[in-house]
């Protein structure tokens, strides 16, 4: 019967156990051929204004939707969710109370002894020590799972940063073009007529050459700016998770609002409980409080603690019980106390650091969105002024009360100053993008007078 009952246990605890499936690695792309109409769960997005946005690729994408095709399609993203979920199945496995050791051994008297059956030792033993350590490794592997889901969460807002910032480049990026090509349609055409003037004997040289020069001058500008559209219309396909031959449609332009400084400020003293990467330092360094604290529960003897059930050579049967010590007499877990004592105190400075940080970026944000608001104004005087003189030149041109330099390097000043424009008004939208990210919500705005 006993021999019988040990079976049954066996093989109740084989029955239990998980079985391996294989799962073959691909050998091809696997990016989606076209915009996925995605159905997206309020619930899954990392921030408000993203939940309460429709996604509906049928129009295009406006710059909400296309941080919402990142955060369900980013590559990096589903890597770093693929690595929370080992996180979470290492928490549950801290949870588990070891298995109880079970041992048979049998001895066979030797031929001419007294003994007349075989001797049989059957035990059971437990370590008493890991039940005491349970909690404190429970609670550290619990405070690791939502420190990465913490990670993950802020990981999706930089996603969602960084592809405010793509359609910002290449919305901004598509208005220069279409500045850039305005300005050479007029060179090129001022050239081309100056050009059969010249073959007329109508003009000379010097009058052809001022257009033909700014002519290659804005030609090279466009070349460059199209490989720079090229990238980075690559770049956006590959951050969304979408193949490198899909048109991304971009639609709708991004507004310039003047930052309520004051309500930014405010929200300051909250950071430490609404952004992600500062609770989740949080958790980590409640995280290593447990285990430091286990460390010094390790530091006290070990108990081990077995149960047996023997018969020897004569039929003679015994049942016992027995306890094992790890006397803390020369380590006394100091190595381990100090280790964790020492991380500790790094996390510490980690947090502090990284509040730190978040401050001063913040602030270095406002002062350069000062800067750069005074320098847009002055900007938009100069483009302004430059538009009415280059509209009287084009009079003048064509009555010939001005010569082919001034008209050239007048146009030339314009388009600089259109490109100028154009540069501050994406800085202003890319610290706001940022800034939006390091408050971890909609900017506090000033309402227009």
């Amino acid at each position: 019967m006993r021999n019988t009952s040990i079976l049954v246990v066996l093989a109740t605890s084989l029955a239990g156990c998980a079985k391996y499936h294989a799962q073959p690695l691909g050998t091809r792309a696997t990016l989606p051929g076209n915009i996925p109409a995605l159905s997206i769960d309020p619930q899954t997005m990392p921030l408000p204004e993203l939940a309460a946005h429709r996604f509906d690729p049928s129009d295009g994408l406006d710059i909400t939707e296309v941080a919402m095709l990142a955060v369900v399609n980013n590559p990096d993203l589903k890597i770093a969710r693929a690595a929370a979920g080992v996180a979470h199945t290492q928490a549950f496995a801290a949870g588990l109370l070891p298995d109880p050791r079970f041992g048979a051994h049998v001895d066979r008297p030797d031929a001419g002894q007294p003994g007349t059956t075989l001797a049989k030792t059957f035990t059971l033993s437990f370590d008493i020590i890991s039940m005491l350590t349970r909690a404190p490794r429970r609670a550290a592997a619990g405070q690791d799972a939502r420190k990465t889901d913490l990670n993950l969460l802020w990981m999706e807002w930089q996603v969602v940063a960084q592809a405010r910032q793509l359609f910002v480049r290449l919305t901004q990026e598509r208005q220069l073009m279409e500045i850039l090509l305005q300005t050479r349609t007029l060179f090129g055409t001022r050239n081309g007529l100056t050009q059969t003037a010249l073959q007329r004997g109508l003009l000379t040289l010097d009058a052809v050459t001022p257009y033909m020069v700014a002519l290659q001058d804005v030609s090279r500008q466009v070349n460059d700016l199209e490989r720079l559209m090229s990238q980075g219309r690559h770049d956006l396909n590959f951050f969304v998770g979408i193949g490198p031959d899909v048109e991304i449609p971009l639609v709708g332009d991004v507004a310039l609002p003047e930052l309520d400084e004051a309500g930014v400020r405010r929200l300051l003293p909250d950071l430490p409980r609404r952004r992600p990467d500062l609770v989740a330092l949080q958790a980590g360094y409640a995280a290593e409080e447990q285990r430091l604290r286990l460390a010094v529960l390790m530091q006290f003897p070990g108990v081990g603690v077995d149960f047996s059930r023997a018969s020897d050579a004569t039929s003679v049967r015994t049942a016992g019980m027995g306890v094992s010590l790890l006397l803390p007499l020369f380590n006394r877990n100091r190595g381990a106390i100090a280790i964790e004592e020492a991380t500790r105190q790094q996390l510490f400075v980690e947090y502090e650091q990284r509040l730190n940080a978040a401050n001063s970026g913040i602030d270095r944000i406002l002062a350069e969105q000062r800067i750069n608001r005074r320098q847009l104004r002055d900007v938009d005087a100069g483009v302004a002024e430059l538009a009415r003189a280059a509209e009287k030149s084009d009079a003048a041109f064509r009555e010939h009360n001005i010569n082919a330099l001034a008209f050239a390097g007048l146009q030339a000043s314009l388009l600089a100053k259109r490109i100028e424009r154009i540069s501050l008004e994406q800085a202003i939208l890319e610290q706001q993008v940022a800034l939006q990210t390091l408050i971890g919500g909609e900017l506090p705005v000033r309402l227009a007078q």
